[in-house]
Formats: structure tokens, C-alpha cells, sequence
């Protein structure tokens, strides 16, 4: 057995980050190391193309502890998260019926989405029937002027059902803001309301009912810092306002939950909630939360320490969906999921992946469980805390996402705090104006989705798919009797699927043929470019291997029945291509040049208008040309 004290690779002298720097800037050979290595990210932090020891050596987050405040590595010391699915009642009696199926296929945590007008203890019955509240978590969603009836309702229910009040595990999602930030109204009044309800739910210590749904920023294509930023603002406000009505910092701490969206920033997600942790444990304790019956630890000064520890809800993100070769939404949801279990999350939804346009059926309820049971039984997720800590990498993306986050918070407490702000509608504007920004992305190919702006199948039909639009638990959105800017919910792939929907429901497919011709590595990788671009249209498109002359490429277009004619080629061929191939088409279907030549004036003075390439924003070329095709 070889000594534990050998040192691996001692014939390896170490390489300094000096070194290392050298190295890259030799293999760079001239170019800008800041802009071709260096990330500069939509948070507006910059991330190094690598990261030694030395770049952890001034963070104090590595030396956290499972558990332990401030809550960085989690707020327990195992990583065994809950498996969560909704379920819309309709009829109570079909809904059990569903949960005590789903309770057999691997759930532990289920999220029950109600109507107010049909509540009362037979309907509460009827629900529960024969599932064991004692053994998981049970979650309700209902119009926020029934929640103090839902938790009488509850309370009673257990009663009479002899449970273990400490046993039952839950939540009730009353969110005072979150429907400002979805129909632009307010109504009731926190405090009262809140009391209320602390004060019904107060036999069952485990339940939160206090909730920050910054899922809400998520699906309106939020950023990472801001949705954390806005999270913790948004918690803040409950602390503020309730603390200041006399009731105690620890107990609302102990009754808030934050119901965070996931998006597919791999790495930057894992720091999100690292960071999540961390920050809500300092916001909390500067509140001086005093030990209660119950507390289980208490720091040097009496104060509670577990009341910092932020109970975290985790969903896949809905704003990156798309309705056009929807299964690669698995894809999006499975490393979703990873991001969230691996940064130790206490329970997890994942979207189906037919969301976008459908309710989800069986199928892809079934997928989306089996998702996080795959993350769980076979890849064994669920054993290992915090296995990201350590890493140069995202000890660093934590450090500056929480820097990042805690500016926003600081910026809304200077404003009046998140109440304020939301009246003020600066944070509407604020993650609509990203939204806006992440969509012009989307349209110019600088932030892609598979299957949607890239690499679209190319033969595939809705078949009478059609976008669901946004609802929250009370309907949908409307602009009736708004008081406040509402978020925008439109989805990342919206506006693609929308300009393929018009075109298949179009009396003709326009059909766009590559004339490829001279240099066979760049024809080819030209043609590949075309044929990706029209595509995303759910255009026909006709690749070829090759033409010997143009006037016998324009001929085969014709023949083809071409209604544009794209030619590739490298951009010096282009000179002598370009002119002759327009002159030969003659207006008998539109001619497109692929690529920025550096003639490309010159052509232009000949009447060549078209050109397609990496610079061009796809989607508003797109829909000039269905515009001009689809009349």
C-alpha cells in the first residue's frame, strides 16, 4: 500500500499563475488576452479563463461548514432534497387520486394548487384522504384571501386527525407582492392579513407561509444577481414590516420560504444559492432574532442562529421553454435540476418539458419525476454535501454573484425598500428591460437555444401545438385595473415560434436553395450557416454539393422551385461570383449573399441588398423575408 503521506507527481515541478500567464500569451499570439479569454458576464463581473489557489486565498466563504451559520454550505448537514410535483385540483377527489398515485412513484413532496370559491372542511377532507401527512411535505397555493380559511381549515383537520403537529411538514403560499408583479394590483393589507395567519398556522411549527416567489424574476428572464438581489429585498420587507407591527424577527424568519427559479447557467446557478444562504443568514441576524422554545442553536450573545437558515424551494425555469423540438427541453430542465441538488436545495420542481404548450400529461409528469430520481438513485446526488466547495471556480462565481446581489439589495433598501420600489415599478422596469435585452440575444444568436435559433429540426411541424400563455394560481394576467407595471412573461424562443407558426400556417412553405460554389470548406460551411438560418423560419431548405458555374446553380434553383437563392462561398470568390449569379437570377427569386465580404459595397452598387451572417440579427431578417415571401 503506498504511503498516504506520498506526494503525488513529485517529478512535476509546480507551475506558478506567472507561468501559466506566459504560456497563454505566447498561444495567443497577439491577441487581446481580456477580450478572447476573459468572460465578461450578464451580471457584469468577469470570470478568468482559469483560477489556482491563490484566488480562494482572501475568501472567508471557505471556511464554512455543512450546517453550520452562516448557511453557505446548506442548512443541514446531509443533502437529501424533496422530490416536489404540482397538481391543479379541479375536483378534490381526482386530485387525491393523483396524489396517492404519485406518492408511489417516488414523491415526497406535493404542492396543491386550489380555488378559494370551493373551500371548506369536506373539500379539505376529500383532498387528504388517505395520504400521510406526517410522512412529506405538503404545499398549498390558493387566491390570497383565503389563506388564513386554508390554514384554519388545515389546522382542524390535522386535529381531528390526531397527527404530531411537530411531525407535519409544509407550506401555504401567501406572497403580498407577487401579485403586483404579475397583474399590477395590490390588495389587502399585509399586516393584519399576516397576523392572521401566523397566529391560525402557530400549532404547526413547521409550516412557512410567508413566501418570496422570485421564481416570478426568473420566468421574466431575470439575471442571476438580480433575481437573488430582489429575493432577498423582497424577504427583507416581510422582516421589516412585521418586525415593526412587534413580532418577533425569529419567528417571521422561521415562517418565510424562498421559491427560487433555476436557469441553465450550470456553474453560476450552483453560486446563486450558495450565496442565497449566505447573505439571508447576515440579513436575518441583524435583526437580533432572540431564541424561542424550541431553537436549536443559539449563538454567544442568546441569539437564534437557525432562524437565518433560508428554506429554499427550487423550479425549473419556464423562460427558456420552447414549443419546436421540445424533448431538448429535457436537456434544459436535467442540468437545471443538477445545478439546484448539487448547491443543496431543500426541494425541487422540475417543469415538464411540454409546459410551453400544453398542461403536462402523464408522460412528461412521469419524465420530470424520473429526472430528479435519476439525479438521486443512480447518480447518487443526494450523498454528498456541498460538493462544489473548494473549487477555485465557484467559491469565486459565489464571492462576486453575492457582491453583485447584495448592490441590488442595498439599491432598493436606499429607495424605500421592495414595497416601495414595486410601487414605484423600478424593478418591473428593471427585469423587463433584461428581459428585452436576453430576447434581442436570442434574436442575434448571442445567447442560444437549441433547436429554436440554432440547429432547428429541420422537417419538424407544430401539428396544432400552440404557446400556453403565463397564468398565475388566480388566472391569467390582464391589463383591467392595473395600478403598477406588470413583468413581461414572454418566453426567450416566443417570438422564433411565433414567425414558424405564421409560416406553416402559411398557403406555401418558401423553399430557400444553397448555390454553392468555389472553395469547398468555406461553400460548405456557408451552405451549413444558410440552411441553419432559413430553418429557424421553418423554411424548406435545399443544400447542395457543389455547382461548376453559377448560371448552372441559378438553373437547378429554378428547377427546384427556389423562392430564395443563397450563395455560398468564400468572401474573395465573392467577387467574381456574386454579380453574374445576381444578373443570372434576374428577380426570379431572392438572391442572398452569405457572409460580410469586404466588397460587399460594391455589390451592394450592383443591387445585391441580402446578405446573411454571424452580425445578422436572425429573427428581424427572418421576418422581413416572411413579410415578402408569405404574402
Amino acid at each position: 500500500m503506498a504511503d498516504s503521506k506520498e506526494k503525488l507527481f513529485p517529478d512535476f515541478p509546480p507551475v506558478s499563475s506567472e507561468q501559466w500567464m506566459e504560456k497563454v500569451i505566447a498561444d495567443l499570439k497577439g491577441a487581446d488576452y481580456e477580450k478572447k479569454l476573459v468572460w465578461k458576464t450578464n451580471e457584469g463581473f468577469k470570470v478568468k479563463p482559469f483560477y489556482r489557489e491563490e484566488d480562494i486565498a482572501g475568501l472567508a466563504t471557505i471556511y464554512a461548514l455543512p450546517g453550520e451559520y452562516p448557511y453557505l454550505r446548506g442548512t443541514r448537514k446531509n443533502n437529501n432534497w424533496l422530490i416536489r410535483q404540482e397538481i391543479r385540483v379541479e375536483d378534490p377527489k381526482v386530485a387525491n387520486a393523483k396524489a396517492l398515485e404519485i406518492l408511489n412513484k417516488g414523491v415526497d413532496s406535493l404542492s396543491f394548487h386550489m380555488k378559494a370559491k370551493e373551500l371548506d372542511s369536506t373539500f379539505i377532507e376529500t383532498l387528504l384522504n388517505g395520504i400521510h401527512a406526517g410522512a412529506i411535505e405538503l404545499n398549498f397555493s390558493i387566491c390570497q384571501g383565503a389563506v388564513v380559511e386554508l390554514a384554519g381549515l388545515l389546522v382542524a383537520y390535522f386535529n381531528r386527525k390526531e397527527y404530531d403537529f411537530k411531525e407535519l411538514r409544509g407550506s401555504i403560499n401567501y406572497d403580498y407582492f407577487n401579485k403586483m408583479l404579475v397583474k399590477g394590483k395590490e390588495d389587502g393589507d399585509l399586516v393584519p392579513t399576516t397576523k392572521a395567519l401566523l397566529e391560525t398556522i402557530q400549532p404547526l411549527p413547521l409550516y412557512r407561509v410567508l413566501n418570496v416567489n422570485a421564481l416570478t424574476l426568473n420566468n421574466a428572464g431575470a439575471y442571476i444577481s438580480q433575481e437573488l438581489g430582489y429575493a432577498l429585498a423582497w424577504g427583507n420587507e416581510y422582516m421589516e414590516q412585521l418586525v415593526d407591527a412587534g413580532i418577533p424577527a425569529g419567528f417571521i424568519a422561521k415562517k418565510l420560504k424562498f421559491n427560487f427559479g433555476i436557469s441553465s447557467n450550470y456553474f453560476m446557478e450552483i453560486a446563486k444559492f450558495r450565496a442565497a444562504r449566505m447573505l439571508w443568514a447576515n440579513i436575518v441576524s441583524a435583526y437580533k432574532p432572540e431564541s424561542m422554545e424550541g431553537c436549536e442553536k443559539t449563538g454567544p450573545n442568546g441569539e437564534c442562529l437557525c432562524s437565518g437558515r433560508m428554506q429554499v424551494h427550487a423550479e425549473t425555469s419556464s423562460y427558456n421553454l420552447t414549443l419546436f423540438d421540445a424533448h431538448v427541453n429535457l436537456l434544459r430542465t436535467q442540468t437545471e435540476a443538477m445545478s439546484a441538488a448539487l448547491a443543496g436545495v431543500n426541494s425541487m420542481t422540475v417543469t415538464p418539458f411540454d409546459k410551453a404548450y400544453q398542461t403536462p400529461d402523464d408522460f412528461s409528469e412521469r419524465m420530470a419525476r424520473n429526472q430528479q430520481l435519476l439525479l438521486k438513485e443512480e447518480s447518487h446526488f443526494d450523498k454528498v454535501v456541498d460538493p462544489a466547495a473548494g473549487s477555485y471556480y465557484i467559491e469565486n462565481l459565489t464571492a462576486s454573484i453575492a457582491r453583485q446581489a447584495w448592490e441590488i439589495f442595498l439599491n432598493v433598501q436606499e429607495k424605500g425598500g421592495f414595497h416601495a420600489a414595486l410601487k414605484s415599478g423600478s424593478i418591473q422596469k428593471d427585469i423587463n428591460e433584461t428581459g428585452k435585452n436576453r430576447r434581442k440575444a436570442v434574436a442575434q444568436r448571442r445567447e442560444i437555444l437549441l433547436g429554436t435559433n440554432q440547429y432547428p429540426n429541420f422537417t419538424e411541424r407544430a401539428g396544432g401545438k400552440k404557446p400556453v400563455e403565463c397564468a398565475c394560481c388566480c388566472g391569467k394576467p390582464d391589463d383591467g385595473g392595473k395600478e403598477v407595471e406588470t413583468l413581461d412573461f414572454g418566453r426567450a424562443a416566443g417570438e422564433f415560434e411565433a414567425l414558424r407558426l405564421e409560416t406553416e400556417a402559411s398557403a406555401k412553405r418558401p423553399k430557400a436553395f444553397m448555390l454553392t460554389i468555389g472553395n469547398l470548406a468555406m461553400r460548405q460551411a456557408r451552405a451549413q450557416f444558410s440552411c441553419n438560418f432559413f430553418a429557424c423560419a421553418g423554411y424548406e431548405v435545399a443544400d447542395n454539393l457543389g455547382f461548376p458555374t453559377v448560371e448552372a446553380g441559378v438553373e437547378a434553383a429554378m428547377a427546384a422551385g427556389a423562392d430564395i437563392v443563397v450563395l455560398c462561398s468564400s468572401d474573395d470568390e465573392y467577387a467574381e461570383y456574386a454579380v453574374p449569379a445576381f444578373k443570372a437570377l434576374n428577380n426570379r427569386a431572392v438572391f442572398v449573399v452569405a457572409g460580410m465580404p469586404a466588397n460587399a459595397d460594391e455589390l451592394r452598387a450592383e443591387g445585391i441588398e441580402n446578405f446573411i451572417n454571424v452580425r445578422s440579427n436572425v429573427l428581424d431578417t427572418l421576418k422581413a423575408y416572411n413579410a415578402q415571401l408569405l404574402k
